[in-house]
């Protein structure tokens, strides 16, 4: 399925930052992202690089793998 992939990462994102305690404008505001943004990714709505992969897992302490899988 086209997608599929931003869209799981989306909501693992989204699980991991909730799991946290991690409000989305906190979270987005450490990453030097608009808040707005960081929602569409959460969306599946943005494609993003391998470099963004790995800086939200960092900023979550997570391996990149468990944002993609």
């Amino acid at each position: 399925m086209e997608g599929g992939l931003q869209r799981a990462l989306g909501r693992n994102l989204k699980a991991w930052r909730e799991q946290r305690g991690i409000s989305q404008e906190t979270l987005a505001h450490e990453l030097g992202y608009h808040r707005t943004y960081l929602g569409a990714v959460e969306r599946g709505e943005r494609n993003l690089s391998l470099r963004s992969v790995e800086k939200l897992a960092d900023q979550l302490g997570v391996e990149p793998l468990e944002l993609l899988n």
